[in-house]
């Protein structure tokens, strides 16, 4: 293999960074999260321990290696949509989650110590499903 430095490659080709077309919406950066997660059914993840009772400061620094929120990290997509890192926090900003619906994803409690990527892709699922959900209720009951 020859080395080459970016402008010799560029002018033979043409070289763009990786970056969406669009802005992803909420619902399209979690879609992509579930897919990854599904790309490997049977893979083992970390939980995240006790999410719920850590103090807000370092629940926001919380995070896991090999966590369902790594998988979301790993992915250049994601990072060049604006994912920083594999932070419980991040995560949270990141997707637009509250503190129960990441918990709901992440959190040992719900798990144990170590999930499949198959149950944390159905959470993060469950998740984009019932904002829809949440969404039309609270169109129904305001327009009445």
């Amino acid at each position: 293999m020859k080395h080459q430095t970016l402008d010799e490659l560029q002018s033979i080709a043409e070289i763009k960074p990786l970056e969406p077309a669009l802005p992803l919406s909420r619902t399209q950066r979690m879609e992509r999260w579930a897919e990854l997660l599904d790309e490997y059914p049977s893979r083992c993840l970390a939980a995240l321990h006790g999410t719920e009772r850590l103090y807000p400061g370092i629940r926001e620094q919380a995070r896991a290696a090999g966590s369902p929120i790594t998988v979301a990290f790993d992915d250049p997509l994601l990072r060049a949509s604006g994912l920083k890192s594999d932070t419980y926090g991040e995560a949270k900003r990141f997707f637009q989650l509250s503190d129960w619906e990441l918990h709901e994803i992440v959190c040992s409690c719900h798990a144990g110590t170590m999930m499949q990527g198959s149950w944390a892709a159905g959470r993060v699922r469950r998740v984009i499903s019932g904002n829809r959900l949440l969404a039309w209720l609270r169109r129904s009951f305001l327009a009445h």
